[in-house]
């Protein structure tokens, strides 16, 4: 199975352990892209909805595309009570949007899942003249609030952790946007903190899909280690997250 579909094996424990952003990113993102009633908004993967909320209430024309079948089903479930809400179960790698264009194309942890000549030209493509396209994602750092604990975990990555399948994703070039006409581009970053147990921590770590793709005996180990590692630490393991906000526009003369 692709990496990228695996988190469709797992919705309810995806939504109920994957981070969620802060409350300023949504506000400066409104704001910047003037997204409310009569705009239209596209979301790219929005899983079970960790993004989804501040967009969708603005009553915005929100409109959604999602690979997994399940989560799609929970994201309906969730809100296909609202008016403004749509999605559609689909690949937006091969997706046809017709005639549709979009005044705010927004992802969250997703677009690096699609490659990069693809994931830019489309959404450029998509948006309309002066369109935005908004990149987030979540960077969690447990090593400075306690190294020792940090020490730990490593050791139990380095005896354990053997996924089928290398997670290759993290290399995406977030600032290549301009190269593909878009222009002003920026960064913005925004603090953020999460305290976990380590059940919490075991389950939150089994959202990630090289996570759950490790074999038998070595996941059950690797996981045993983890919750090992943080009840050794006072069942207590603490991230200091920076939620990372990429805006970027197309040309209003475009």
């Amino acid at each position: 199975m692709e990496l990228r579909k695996v988190f469709d094996t797992i919705p309810e424990q995806f939504d109920r352990f994957r981070p969620r952003y802060c409350p300023a990113l949504f506000e400066d993102l409104i704001a910047y892209a003037g997204i409310g009633p009569g705009k239209t908004v596209l979301e790219l993967g929005p899983g079970t909805g960790q993004a989804t909320d501040p967009i969708l209430k603005t009553g915005c024309d929100y409109h959604a595309i999602e690979l997994g079948a399940h989560l799609c089903r929970m994201m309906k479930e969730k809100y296909g009570s609202y008016p403004n809400f749509h999605i559609v179960n689909d690949d937006f790698i091969t997706h046809d949007f017709g005639n549709q264009r979009f005044d705010l194309i927004y992802s969250a942890a997703t677009i690096q899942w699609i490659p990069e000549p693809v994931a830019f030209s489309k959404t450029f493509a998509l948006l309309k003249p002066g369109g935005t396209l908004a990149m987030m994602l979540t960077r969690g750092d447990y090593r400075t609030p306690n190294e020792a604990l940090y020490q730990k975990i490593q050791q139990v990555y380095a005896a354990h952790f053997k996924p089928e399948t290398e997670y290759s994703h993290g290399s995406f070039r977030y600032a290549a946007a301009p190269d593909y006409g878009f222009v002003d581009f920026e960064k913005r970053e925004y603090p953020g903190e999460r305290v976990m147990t380590a059940d919490e921590y075991v389950a939150f770590c089994g959202t990630h899909c090289d996570h759950i793709v490790i074999p038998e005996p070595e996941k059950s180990k690797f996981f045993s280690g983890l919750k090992s590692a943080v009840l050794e630490a006072g069942n207590r393991i603490v991230f200091q997250d920076t939620y990372i906000l990429y805006l970027t526009k197309k040309p209003i003369n475009d």
